[in-house]
């Protein structure tokens, strides 16, 4: 009863959805999950993976931590369900070395000293990977442009300019 003396709405009880099985293509490995339809391709890689190189920062899309390839593009994995990327090839900051031979950014970075704190890093690498593979920077200022979408808060940004025009003079 409410205190007006009718009867309260009975409440519906909504059942939570089943796990779904989802396979990713990741780090050139097929993989077979079970997620809930609300995970995202971050926390699938996080918390089912543990491929905690790709960070979770603002979980809005706004700082690009979280940044992976997938077919070579690069993505906010925040934004993105898993159960989306199905099929799809998916590349981490784990997947970018080859041999034992770190990827030409991965040694950069180091080179340069594009980093501090390091937690931006991981994003940074794969975005600055799909950004190469676009060809569209040519300058300093169109790769600023175009990494944009990754914050450091530590200020490394000069470093890390430096750090991917070296990757693109070595392509």
């Amino acid at each position: 009863m409410t205190h007006s003396g009718t009867a309260a709405p009975a409440r519906r009880i909504t059942a939570v959805p089943e796990k779904i099985p989802v396979t990713l293509s990741v780090n050139g490995k097929s993989v077979k999950l079970l997620v809930a339809p609300w995970t995202t391709l971050l926390d699938a890689l996080r918390d089912h993976l543990n491929l905690t190189g790709t960070k979770k920062g603002c979980d809005h899309g706004q700082c690009g931590a979280c940044t992976v390839l997938v077919g070579g593009r690069r993505i906010n994995s925040c934004l993105t369900l898993a159960v989306m990327q199905e099929d799809s090839e998916i590349t981490t900051v784990e997947g970018l070395a080859r041999d034992g031979e770190l990827h030409p950014l991965q040694q950069a970075f180091i080179d340069h000293d594009a980093f501090q704190c390091g937690y931006c890093t991981s994003g940074q690498i794969c975005s600055a990977a799909g950004l190469i593979a676009e060809g569209k920077a040519r300058t300093a200022d169109e790769i600023r442009e175009l990494m944009s979408g990754n914050i450091c808060r530590c200020g490394a940004y000069p470093n890390i300019v430096a750090a991917i025009q070296q990757a693109m003079e070595r392509s």
